[in-house]
């Protein structure tokens, strides 16, 4: 069991949990095709994250095409190269599966509004 913990350990990233649920993010992602590797940017909100240690999940929602499009990322997953939080949402609940039945202005998450210590706050721990 302790040699399980101790190769978890290893894999284990600490530079891509910089997100909440209800943000805004692009998700960096690699994707081999052939014998080429290319970036592809995924960008939508954040409705759910699933913990779990080196099996952490989190789940992103954007719409294509007028469709609602989900993908399930592994948090420590090499794959994933950054994490960038384009807009902060303010949300009261855990998971936000609520969103999958809306439509229109409804389906929006409020963005979080800090105050300027706030800021200088979350800069320094950055």
């Amino acid at each position: 069991m302790d040699l399980i913990k101790a190769l978890e350990n290893e894999q284990v990233r600490d530079d891509v949990e910089n997100f909440r649920i209800g943000d805004t993010v692009k998700v960096h992602f690699k994707i081999v095709e052939g014998k080429t590797e290319r970036v592809q940017v995924y960008e939508g909100l954040v409705i759910a994250k699933n913990n779990g240690g080196l099996r952490k999940t989190f789940t992103v929602r954007k719409m294509s095409y007028g469709v609602g499009v989900e993908r399930v990322f592994p948090m420590h997953s090499p794959r994933i190269q950054m994490v960038e939080v384009t807009r902060r949402g303010r949300v009261r609940r855990a998971k936000l599966y609520y969103i999958r039945d809306r439509v229109g202005k409804s389906a929006k998450v409020k963005e979080l509004i800090r105050k300027k210590s706030d800021k200088k706050v979350a800069k320094a721990a950055e």
